[in-house]
């Protein structure tokens, strides 16, 4: 395993569109072990595959429920609403309340490329959406309603 660079929110890569995962293969498996220990040296609770320069469709998670790997992840439903103090690996010191859905069921493969469903929610769910979304292109700065100074953070 080896520490993957996390691109910068200027890098153009986090604006594009990413590629499905077709190859369920060793280098497929490196990839999701490296983005695993480059999530917990950022102390991160998600990383997307764009974010460390591979624009395929896959992300790792871990919110305290223990690590999970999303490959072609797709949202089959959402419901709820909740809105809370969202951050990026690729945009440091960088937070601001964004509302998602507080309920989110998503289909994903493993690694071995076997289709799973799964039903999360609260932070869980915030962290699905907020990675699928940099799998589209999309980086949660353009869905801030109001920026948080990050002193602000470390006093509560």
């Amino acid at each position: 395993m080896a520490l993957r660079t996390i691109l910068n929110k200027r890098d153009e890569a986090l604006s594009k569109k990413c590629r499905p995962v077709e190859k369920f293969d060793k280098r497929l498996h490196t990839l999701l072990d490296d983005m695993k220990e480059t999530l917990y040296h950022a102390d991160g609770a998600g990383l997307a595959a764009p974010q460390v320069g591979i624009l395929r469709r896959a992300c790792v998670i871990d919110v305290g429920e223990g690590y999970i790997e999303l490959i072609n992840p797709e949202i089959i439903s959402q419901s709820g609403e909740q809105t809370g103090v969202e951050g990026c690996l690729s945009c440091p010191n960088e937070w601001g309340y964004v509302t998602r859905a507080k309920n989110v069921t998503f289909r994903a493969q493993d690694r071995n490329g076997n289709f799973y469903e799964k039903s999360v929610e609260d932070l869980f769910a915030r962290c699905v959406l907020h990675e699928c979304d940099h799998l589209d292109g999309k980086v949660f700065t353009s869905l801030v309603t109001e920026w948080v100074d990050p002193k602000e953070l470390e006093e509560n």
